[in-house]
């Protein structure tokens, strides 16, 4: 730690770092070469990211050491340039910007553990089976469910509950191929035009972009995106094909019920902190959290879900089974386009798209990059930048950052979560041979957009 921070302390004056500080936003190092080490360790760190499928190397790990490394070149840059309060200040809101993202997902995490636990997911599935539809009828029930659950428990929970009621459907492979792809666009499309329905949502929701209820004029762009692929892929079908019913069916456990309610009201509470008081949703999140543990310590002093029972109430074990590494993955991300935006790179970017090209030009280009490079670093990217842009034009990029991941299986995390779980039915050339109906949606959803929320422009 003593050699570090000599380090830190001799290396800028022995470069001369030439770099302003301007208003306690950012260095001006975007020509030095500090700042291009930087980009070159957060372009590698994401390049393993993304070949987490065949390295293995969880993907919170390359970015985590990137960031701690982004952030010692800015600390070596800051003390260069007489501009530690640029620092402390950049740091300080990277940090809290991810702790409100964590505890937010976190909460909603562990209700959805609770609810898998509770068998809520499999009794669905169960009723489902049992009603007898057509493969065609369940294709659309599921694309449905897909479609409003994300805007709800998020895209890639979506994705893995409908999935594996798909999988327990049936082994066709016609059908399960269309329905995982379905799905995953769906789910996508679900997640634009709600607030928590999808990581950057939830993103452009916490730093204050949009109000909560205005996300919901995404509902019609949002569904036009999933329904034009959607019923392309229904013609390719069979016609009359039904499932015989399940022998045993899952049944809800004990709780199962309240937990729903408990996780509404949650949602409910979250919202209405932010909306009547102006108070951060996480904090109506954490308070939703206090339910379910008050939930929790009923039904043990009542002999229900208790430590003896066979199917015990443990909210610290929910807690405990929330992806750490997707959650690891967003401080590293923030971390990382936080340490570049001091670094000045940020406002360069705004400069070289949003000026020259506008705004919904760019705005289109993010939802086409999303499709392969996550779109979680892309709109930290931008709300880094902040250009000025009108109501309009921030539901626009909620929009295409949204459904543009479905364009490729890779392009979005309910995507790759689905190809994990059914690999040998859907892949990445199986999704692909559907990319130009799935891409005629996301052009469409874009016009109807336009044509709809014209006056917010």
């Amino acid at each position: 730690m003593r050699i570090m921070g000599l380090w830190i302390r001799v290396l800028p004056a022995a470069l001369a770092i030439p770099a302003t500080a301007h208003a306690s936003q950012h260095l001006d190092l975007t020509s030095h070469w500090l700042g291009f080490c930087a980009v070159a360790l957060f372009l590698v760190a994401y390049t393993l990211v993304a070949t987490e499928e065949w390295t293995g190397l969880r993907k919170s790990t390359p970015v985590l050491i990137a960031a701690g490394f982004i952030w010692l070149l800015v600390a070596a840059a800051a003390r260069g340039s007489l501009a530690q309060d640029v620092l402390i200040g950049s740091a300080r809101e990277s940090i809290l910007d991810y702790a409100e993202l964590l505890l937010f997902l976190l909460v909603a995490m562990t209700y959805v553990n609770a609810m898998t636990d509770r068998q809520v997911f499999a009794a669905m599935r169960g009723w489902l089976l049992r009603r007898q539809f057509s493969m065609r009828a369940l294709f659309w029930i599921t694309g449905l469910l897909s479609f409003f659950l994300s805007a709800v428990i998020d895209n890639l929970t979506t994705s893995l509950v409908m999935g594996s009621l798909a999988l327990g459907i049936t082994t066709d492979r016609r059908f399960l191929t269309l329905s995982c792809i379905n799905i995953v666009v769906a789910a996508n499309a679900g997640g634009a035009w709600c607030a928590f329905g999808d990581v950057t949502s939830l993103m452009v929701w916490q730093a204050g972009r949009l109000e909560f209820f205005e996300f919901f004029r995404l509902l019609l762009p949002s569904a036009v995106a999933w329904l034009l692929p959607a019923t392309a892929m229904h013609l390719a079908l069979p016609r009359s094909l039904r499932l015989e019913a399940p022998t045993h069916a899952a049944t809800l456990r004990a709780g199962g019920a309240a937990v729903v309610v408990l996780f509404v009201l949650t949602l409910a509470t979250a919202v209405s902190l932010q909306n009547l008081v102006g108070l951060p949703p996480v904090m109506g999140m954490m308070l939703g959290l206090g339910y379910l543990k008050v939930y929790g310590y009923w039904l043990r002093c009542h002999g229900v879900g208790g430590v003896g029972d066979q199917s015990p109430f443990d909210v610290f074990g929910y807690i405990a089974r929330a992806e750490w590494d997707t959650l690891l993955f967003f401080y590293g991300v923030i971390l990382c386009v936080g340490g570049l935006a001091t670094f000045g790179y940020m406002e360069l970017l705004a400069d070289l798209s949003y000026s020259r090209m506008g705004p919904t030009v760019a705005n289109i280009l993010v939802g086409v990059v999303s499709a392969v490079v996550d779109n979680i670093p892309v709109m930290a990217a931008v709300l880094e930048m902040n250009p000025p842009m009108s109501q309009g034009q921030w539901l626009l990029i909620t929009l295409t950052a949204g459904i543009g991941g479905s364009l490729l299986s890779i392009g979005s995390a309910a995507g790759v979560a689905l190809m994990g779980q059914a690999r040998e039915y859907y892949t990445f050339f199986g999704h692909l041979r559907w990319a130009p109906a799935i891409g005629l949606g996301y052009a469409a959803a874009i016009w109807a957009h336009l044509l709809v929320n014209r006056t917010l422009f």
